[in-house]
């Protein structure tokens, strides 16, 4: 099984940035343990992060020739803006799994709507970076008795 992770803008800053809001653990600390729990179940984990909304585009538009079963992103300021990423799921109809580190229904009224949410598979917030691990348990889940 073949999993993308996909990290939007300012996510590189993790660990040193809004710790209150985002905790402590780095980028790199939530993707080593990601791929610890993607060899335990005998899966491939690719990992991408940028802050330009066309790469992250390009890296859904990839995802199927890279033969990808599912993706987990957490497209950060991307949630609330951009229809362009929302076009390239539909586009590729790769599953996918939406994660924020905080509760985005409890900040600002801003962040509350996101363009991704209803044709993603689950949403998972306010969980920290476990949600991504639980992110990855549910698609393996699901995807593995296909």
């Amino acid at each position: 099984m073949n999993i993308l992770l996909i990290n939007g803008p300012n996510l590189n800053l993790l660990g040193t940035r809004e710790k209150e809001l985002y905790g402590s653990k780095s980028l790199e600390d939530i993707q080593q343990d990601l791929l610890v729990l993607a060899n335990e179940h005998q899966c491939n984990l690719l990992t991408f992060q940028s802050n330009a909304e066309h790469e992250i585009i390009d890296s859904i538009h990839g995802a199927v020739e890279a033969k990808i079963d599912f993706v987990i992103i957490n497209p950060a300021a991307y949630t609330h803006t951009s229809i362009a990423i929302r076009d390239a799921f539909l586009g590729v109809k790769i599953p996918f799994y939406e994660v924020h580190l905080s509760d985005i229904q409890t900040r600002e009224k801003y962040r509350h709507f996101s363009y991704l949410s209803d044709i993603a598979e689950e949403v998972i917030t306010g969980l920290g970076a476990k949600g991504y691990e639980e992110a990855m348990l549910k698609g393996i889940l699901k995807y593995r008795s296909k």
